[in-house]
């Protein structure tokens, strides 16, 4: 099997070396880490202590990791701790919130690459964010002696029927996995059709509500609205993990609501960095008065002239939200399937996003079902939304209260899934 998939992964990457090579020299990405990548030359671990593996695809599930670190170290201090990542912004922003553990790219699933990688880390448990189902690594991470488990798992409806296709290849992948924690009761129906064992699913909630932040007091927020040369009075509205055209969607919004609320500020934070310069020059395009988050200087009273404002910057959308009182979320406008509104909802912002938030179908029920957040259909749609708020400030502040509370009531998914990967480690070969 090992052999059969080696081959369709050379011939794929054969396949996309015209595509790879284009995105490598027009916006710089799979340059770093070949060896890692193609060899399996990650970090050697020389401690002997229990080691868990995590890993983590992108700057998503990256930010995941945070909430449950910092469970595993008050309760396992002495457990190691390694993250492993995919891509170039997760890799960058594991470095920076992790800076005093082992970060390194995850191999390609080339067998010898998984192979040289476990020989170099040996870990007990192999952490596996979301969903992650690589065959080569999960079955020579079992053949090496470790444990799998899948954490804060999830399935969406789009996948389970992709994976239903090849139910049976993926259901013997399934079975080798020890834990699958999911996120609620229907990802884990999905799983156990698609063949994993009972006793390995357990529903433990989504660790994303855990690491939200709540109080916009805290000092990372604090420090920003200062740098930012945010007012009391102002009313700071942020499009944050925005795609095209969602940046110019709301700056058409600021643009015709702040002539009668000259209060209102723009922050506008895009998904991907390689959008940092587009985004800068539509505003600079659009005549407003705008500023980059990077030529931000402490102190520095400019700072209050500009009322927009560029976030080009990667890992700080969390700590920004927190500065808003009307949240538009992005990547919901187009394809690509909502981002996590989650954070601006537990600082009870007014929260806002498009009809497209496949990804996030089970946060979005709960929001809508406590009338917590509202769906904006297009650019009218949007100012709309950011009109009533500016006219029924009551309204904005409702929205977000019941968004804050919601998040409140779902808290606790990290313990949980602390408790079972205890629970794993402690099994020896008998017990199962």
């Amino acid at each position: 099997m090992s052999y059969l998939l080696n081959c369709i992964y050379v011939l794929l990457v054969i396949v996309a070396l015209p595509w790879l090579l284009y995105q490598s020299i027009t916006k710089g990405k799979y340059r770093e880490g070949f060896a890692t990548k193609f060899l399996g030359r990650v970090p050697r671990r020389d401690s002997q202590g229990t080691c868990v593996w995590l890993h983590a695809v992108s700057v998503g599930e990256v930010n995941l990791l945070a909430t449950l670190l910092r469970e595993i170290r008050s309760r396992h201090p002495d457990w190691q701790c390694v993250i492993s990542t995919t891509t170039m912004t997760g890799m960058a922003l594991a470095k920076k919130k992790y800076s005093d553990l082992m970060v390194f790219y995850c191999p390609l699933d080339f067998s010898w690459a998984v192979k040289a990688a476990l020989r170099r880390i040996r870990p007990d448990v192999l952490v596996l964010a979301e969903l992650e189902l690589w065959p080569n690594l999960i079955r020579s991470a079992r053949a090496d002696g470790a444990k799998v488990a899948v954490v804060n798992g999830r399935l969406s409806e789009h996948s389970f029927r992709g994976y239903n296709r090849i139910r049976s290849l993926v259901g013997t992948l399934l079975r080798q996995i020890d834990l699958i924690a999911a996120q609620d009761e229907t990802y884990a129906e999905r799983f156990r059709q698609l063949g994993a064992v009972d006793d390995s699913v357990e529903v433990t909630g989504s660790m994303k509500y855990d690491g939200a932040q709540t109080d916009r007091n805290n000092p990372a927020t604090v420090e920003l609205a200062q740098l930012a040369g945010f007012q009391p009075d102002d009313v700071v509205m942020l499009a944050g993990s925005t795609q095209d055209p969602e940046e110019a969607l709301a700056l058409q919004a600021y643009r015709e609501l702040s002539v009668d609320w000259p209060a209102l500020r723009l922050v506008l934070v895009p998904r991907h960095p390689d959008r940092f310069d587009s985004v800068a020059r539509m505003l600079e395009e659009q005549g407003v008065d705008w500023q980059r988050r990077t030529k931000l200087s402490p102190g520095d009273s400019q700072n209050t002239d500009a009322r927009v404002l560029l976030v080009d910057v990667v890992g700080e959308l969390g700590a920004w939200w927190g500065t808003a009182k009307i949240a538009y979320v992005g990547g919901s406008m187009g394809s690509r399937g909502g981002q996590n509104m989650i954070e601006p909802a537990a600082y009870g912002a007014a929260v806002s996003f498009g009809p497209n938030t496949k990804n996030f179908r089970d946060i979005v029920a709960a929001m809508l079902a406590d009338d917590a957040a509202l769906v904006v259909a297009d650019g009218r749609e949007l100012t709309d939304f950011v009109r009533r708020c500016l006219e029924d400030p009551d309204y904005a502040q409702s929205l977000g209260q019941r968004a804050q509370s919601l998040v409140k009531r779902q808290l606790g998914a990290t313990e949980r899934t602390v408790e079972l990967l205890s629970a794993l480690l402690a099994r020896t070969p008998e017990t199962g």
